[in-house]
């Protein structure tokens, strides 16, 4: 089993321990004083710990407390339940910019590994209600955020139930190339660093179908598998078809 996470630790250095040293008669910026470069600040820095996470290491299990609220800051964080018998089943994968454990549950619905290296940084539940409480901002950024886990919920009865073994690879493929678009990333070179089981675990198949499906997309001409967990969307505008069919 893999270790607990492991919460990185947050040592403060100034930039100036990196610059040279200037003679007396130079002039010396002021970084420390200035805002130039600066992205807006963000509230939810001020209660943030960040923690890394190896592959395939769990940030919480099913039935822990809930004592924490989580946002991807890299890699990916795969979600799953297991089913009475023992069977896997993947609600999704998350990546940078994605929360977790915003249910008001008392302890986590689900578990959540890293598919990759992943970090994240951790919010206490007691300090994150606070903070809502206080500032509007957060609390409609967590709000929207909780409204489109709700509409990704509903996608994925779709997904499940209505479509052909093709159409859910299909729609698989085209989230995750929605997903690179919204990050600025190459939206036809898409990264699937996810195994087979996995995307199988996701979309309510076997490997061997999820191996096969892949092969017959291949052969098709609508994708070509390349290095590094890459994939190239040859025929998009196919792919989009047949993901919508349903």
């Amino acid at each position: 089993m893999a270790p607990a996470l492991a919460i990185a630790g947050t040592t403060a250095v100034g930039i100036g321990a990196f610059a040279p040293a200037l003679p007396q008669t130079s002039t010396r910026i002021q970084w420390a004083n200035s805002n130039w470069g600066q992205r807006p600040a963000d509230p939810l820095d001020a209660i943030a710990t960040p923690a890394a996470l190896d592959r395939d290491q769990p940030l919480f299990r099913e039935g822990d407390s809930a004592d924490n609220v989580f946002e991807v800051t890299s890699g990916i964080i795969r979600v799953f339940k297991l089913l009475p018998d023992g069977r896997r089943q993947i609600i999704g994968f998350l990546e940078t910019g994605d929360f977790l454990g915003l249910s008001f549950n008392e302890n986590y619905l689900y578990t959540a590994e890293a598919v990759t290296p992943a970090s994240v940084r951790r919010f206490s539940r007691r300090r994150l209600d606070a903070l809502i409480d206080e500032n509007q901002e957060v609390r409609r950024r967590l709000m929207a955020i909780t409204a489109n886990e709700l509409l990704t919920a509903q996608d994925q009865m779709v997904l499940l139930g209505r479509k052909t073994a093709k159409e859910k690879l299909c729609t698989f493929l085209m989230n995750l190339s929605r997903k690179a678009a919204r990050r600025g990333l190459n939206a036809t070179r898409i990264s699937m660093p996810m195994g087979r089981a996995d995307i199988a675990d996701y979309l309510g198949l076997t490997i061997e179908t999820v191996s096969r499906t892949i092969t017959c997309l291949k052969t098709a001409g609508l994708i070509r598998l390349l290095e590094n967990h890459k994939v190239e969307l040859a025929d998009a505008e196919s792919i989009a078809e047949l993901a919508d069919a349903a």
